[in-house]
């Protein structure tokens, strides 16, 4: 069976204690027995919740492709590895629209974390303008073609995919469980078709939209998702425990 993985992207929030304090908060909860729960803290604070987690894996907000060298700022995959870092988001829609990476850029991350061990995120989604022109599968497809695809069927097998529907974030407009599906078991088709079916099947997809204790429970039960890359629900434990808790899995599925 494929992994059931519950993510917590803290993006750029928290002061040091205050990470800490969560990391603890989120490595004692109770957590289903097939279920895997990273964490994704700010760069400053990887090595603390590290140092903390025993129950649940830590990963980076992002790296740079190259080992070493006068990249002043940036960290490597092969400085995380060295850390015990066990993976990394990569092509979240905050990179894509902030900081200008491109699919071939994307690329190079994705291969540099997989030549160091470690584990490869990797986020597709559409904006607005695209999802309301109807072109948001081909749009997604592309991004996993310039990225993605290129890979052996060994080494896709160890990514997880992370769909954001970046229109139904902080737009005021709600992703309904049937797009969500919908965009999932449009991408395992994809997945099928460029590796077979049984790489398909095995392959995490996680929903990246809003995800919440208000409706986790109905995306988690759609036949094509995984589970959740959450984001402000993550910050407090009390949110994140309810989406990290056997029985919100167990009963549906």
């Amino acid at each position: 069976m494929r992994s059931k993985i519950v993510a917590g992207n803290w993006k750029m929030n928290l002061s040091q204690s205050e990470a800490k304090e969560l990391c603890k908060e989120v490595n004692n909860m109770n957590i289903g027995s097939e279920i895997e729960v990273y964490i994704f803290p700010p760069m400053l604070y990887v090595s603390d919740c590290k140092a903390l987690s025993t129950n649940i894996k830590v990963g980076a907000q992002n790296a740079y492709p190259k080992d070493t060298g006068a990249f002043t700022g940036e960290v490597s995959m092969w400085q995380l590895k060295e850390a015990g870092i066990e993976a990394v988001l990569i092509g979240h829609s905050e990179r894509r629209e902030y900081f200008n990476e491109d699919h071939a850029f994307l690329k190079q991350k994705l291969d540099a974390a997989l030549v160091h061990g470690i584990r490869p995120f990797f986020c597709c989604g559409e904006p607005l303008e695209i999802r309301e022109n109807g072109s948001f599968l081909d749009y997604v497809k592309k991004q996993l073609e310039e990225s993605v695809f290129h890979l052996s069927a060994a080494d896709f097998a160890k990514v997880v995919l992370a769909y954001e529907p970046i229109w139904a974030i902080g737009t005021g407009k709600t992703a309904s469980t049937e797009q969500a599906e919908e965009m999932h078991a449009a991408i395992r088709s994809w997945i099928e078709e460029r590796y077979g079916k049984e790489i398909a099947v095995n392959s995490a997809i996680l929903y990246g939209g809003s995800c919440n204790p208000g409706n986790a429970q109905a995306l988690f039960a759609c036949e094509n998702v995984d589970g959740g890359l959450i984001g402000g629900a993550s910050l407090k434990a009390a949110d994140f425990s309810v989406l990290v808790a056997e029985g919100t899995w167990t009963i549906l599925n």
